[in-house]
């Protein structure tokens, strides 16, 4: 019997040290052979602080970052993107910052992001990344599941598709203008906070164009989910604390998750039943996206084909991001718009000469120029997507540069959008007239406009997003003029999209 309770004894101390190693390994082996071998090439940050890393100085400089305003300057990368820039300010722009044990380098070549975005199967999507957790579609998905998620989803996003959901793009603005009609008098001023209306119009069109509901329909699903980033943000600025401890924070995060999968999956549950009752499909996204699976099953088998939980994640993927870019890209626009009246008056002019006061025509909407300049350059300045990440699996080398396998790569995308040495001395100031002979003649072959990534796996919703914000602006600019108000505080902030903390307070003048 002694025997036996020594052999036990003996297996169970030899496991425990096991995980004993793995776990130092982790929190200490790992995280100093990374840091020699980033220093031997050329890369400087913090020592490595045992497991908590930078996540205390990460607290301290978001926190004092987003403390208050600031003055009206498109140079927001100190407030926008404060951990990053600090680390360049005091390392140069070979550094790295420390995500507990992780290591994550700061990537600003433009050639080399483009090799990064090149080679996705690669260059990955951090693992650990608990924004990738929360949505595990085709913005999450690397490899064949990616490639086989990207070509079901494809034909929703045709261009003879998108054209069928001007009208929804049209009926959210009519609403949302009918909404400050009855706010602003009749040949009036009233200031407005424009920036919930947005969000509130960018999920309208969200829910009509994804599932052919209204916006009530959706409404306590963008709830939730903003709950739920609000919550992974805010513990990002801190040591992480594992999921499966019952924790206040946790357990009100698996309460999110739970009902957000419940009301998604009751759409789609509904959407189906309808299908197998032979009503004709819907011409949606959702619509799409099913007639796209339910071919792809009956030509090449089960496997081939998403299951009703994958096409759930899609349709929280199209909720949530849908929604969050138009709406970023819009406020901006009309916040430098406010700020710089005469773009506002040569984009309104080109509005009335094309299309008077009448409903906008898909087609003409491709064709202003006035417009397109305006939105790219207010994509370069206030990029929705402040960063970007991506994960060495296996080591890389970029010419000089040697990175070792387990570190993260983050992608400045605002930082490269602000460099002088690619965009003159002005960088930072708003001038559309950069784009007036479109993007190409902007970048002259550089990588060096990238609001909606590059390579494979550039946003599958670009074409929708643009075309959604000229509909509003062409829509706005026809009904409203609007300049800033005297109690508008500049104070953008990175919540997954670049966001005004304080909202974006307007006066709107009804013409």
């Amino acid at each position: 019997m002694d025997v036996y309770i020594l052999s036990a004894t003996i297996s169970i101390a030899f496991v425990a040290l096991i995980y004993l190693w793995r776990f130092l390994d982790w929190v200490w082996f790992t995280p100093k052979k990374l840091e020699k071998i980033l220093r031997q090439h050329g890369f400087k940050g913090n020592s490595y602080k045992l497991y908590y890393g930078d996540f205390k100085e990460i607290g301290r400089i978001t926190g004092e970052a987003l403390s208050k305003p600031m003055e009206f300057t498109n140079d927001i990368q100190p407030r926008a993107t404060s951990i990053f820039h600090q680390a360049t300010k005091n390392h140069g722009e070979n550094n790295f910052i420390w995500f507990g044990p992780r290591p994550a380098v700061s990537i600003n070549d433009p050639e080399i992001i483009r090799e990064i975005f090149s080679k996705n199967n690669v260059y990955l999507k951090p693992s650990g990344n608990p924004i990738a957790k929360m949505f595990k579609g085709l913005a999450t998905y690397e490899k064949d599941k990616w490639a086989k998620h990207r070509k079901l989803i494809n034909p929703a996003f045709h261009v003879e598709k998108l054209k069928h959901m001007v009208p929804a793009f049209h009926l959210s603005t009519v609403d949302m203008l009918n909404k400050w009609d009855a706010i602003v008098p009749d040949g009036g001023s009233c200031e407005v906070d424009v920036w919930p209306h947005l969000q509130t119009m960018t999920s309208d069109v969200i829910s009509r164009t994804a599932f052919g509901s209204s916006y009530e329909e959706g409404t306590k699903i963008f709830q939730l989910q903003r709950e739920q980033v609000e919550r992974i943000i805010e513990a990002g600025r801190h040591m992480p604390i594992p999921g499966w401890l019952p924790t206040k924070n946790n357990l009100r995060m698996k309460e999110i998750v739970a009902e957000v999968e419940s009301r998604v999956l009751g759409i789609i549950n509904k959407r189906m039943k309808a299908m197998e009752a032979g009503e004709p499909s819907m011409d949606d996204l959702l619509g799409i996206l099913l007639e796209s699976n339910a071919k792809e099953i009956r030509e090449h088998g089960n496997a081939s084909g998403m299951t009703i939980e994958e096409v759930m994640e899609e349709c929280k993927v199209f909720y949530f991001a849908g929604q969050e870019t138009s709406a970023s890209m819009l406020v901006w626009t009309m916040i430098l718009l406010s700020k710089h009246e005469d773009w506002q008056t040569r984009a309104r002019d080109e509005v009335l000469q094309v299309f008077g006061k009448r409903k906008p025509d898909y087609q003409e909407l491709n064709h202003l120029k006035t417009m397109n300049m305006i939105l790219n350059e207010s994509l370069r300045v206030y990029t929705p997507g402040a960063t970007l990440g991506r994960f060495t699996h296996n080591e890389a080398n970029f010419g000089k540069y040697r990175i070792p396998a387990g570190v993260q790569l983050v992608l400045p995308v605002l930082a490269v959008h602000h460099d002088k040495r690619l965009w003159g001395d002005d960088a930072t100031s708003f001038k559309p007239e950069r784009f007036a002979e479109g993007v190409s003649k902007a970048t002259q072959g550089q990588p060096k406009f990238i609001p909606f990534g590059s390579g494979p796996r550039v946003c599958i919703g670009q074409n929708f997003a643009m075309l959604e914000a000229k509909m509003a602006m062409v829509m706005i600019l026809q009904n409203y003029s609007f300049k800033l108000s005297p109690s508008y505080s500049h104070a953008p902030h990175a919540l997954i999209t670049l966001q005004p903390q304080f909202g974006a307070h307007l006066i709107l003048t009804k013409l």
